[in-house]
C-alpha cells in the first residue's frame, strides 16, 4: 500500500464530511464535497469550518503528493482564508489546489474552493511542513 492509499484509508475525518479527491498531478488535487443538512451552520448555510477543512484538506494533499515519495506527510503550520460567498445546501463544492513553493522545509500552497456554478467561495493559503512519516503512524 503507498502512503497515499494509507492516508486514505485513514482519514476518517474526511470520510465524516464526505470529502473525496483526486491527485491530477504532485501538487495539484480537486478535493469535492456535496453540502447536506450536517455541514450547515443556519438553515440555508454550510459551516466556515466545513469549507475551511476542505481547503486545508486540498492544500495539505498537494502537499502530501509531493513528498509522499520521500516517505514524509505534511503538518498545516499555517492558513489564511479569505470567505467571498457562503455555500448552500446541496452545493456540490469542488476545491483545486496550486503550488506556489516547494521547499526542503517548508511548502507553500494556494487553493480555490468553487460551486456547481463556477462560482468562487473561498480563497486560501497554507503554510506545510514535511516529516517522517512514522512520526505520524504510517
Amino acid at each position: 500500500m503507498t502512503l497515499i492509499e494509507n492516508y486514505i484509508s485513514n482519514n476518517y475525518f474526511g470520510r465524516l464530511l464526505g470529502m473525496n479527491f483526486t491527485i491530477l498531478e504532485d501538487g495539484v488535487v480537486h478535493y469535492f464535497l456535496t453540502i447536506s443538512e450536517d455541514h450547515l451552520a443556519t438553515p440555508t448555510s454550510a459551516h466556515g469550518g466545513c469549507m475551511a477543512s476542505l481547503l486545508d484538506a486540498t492544500m495539505g494533499v498537494g502537499a502530501l503528493s509531493l513528498v509522499a515519495a520521500k516517505n514524509q506527510v505534511v503538518a498545516t503550520v499555517e492558513m489564511k482564508i479569505n470567505f467571498l460567498k457562503s455555500a448552500s445546501l446541496n452545493d456540490e463544492l469542488r476545491a483545486i489546489s496550486k503550488v506556489v513553493k516547494n521547499g526542503n522545509k517548508i511548502i507553500i500552497m494556494f487553493a480555490e474552493l468553487r460551486n456547481q456554478k463556477d462560482e468562487i467561495l473561498a480563497v486560501s493559503s497554507g503554510t506545510f511542513m514535511p516529516y517522517d512519516a512514522k512520526k505520524a503512524g504510517y
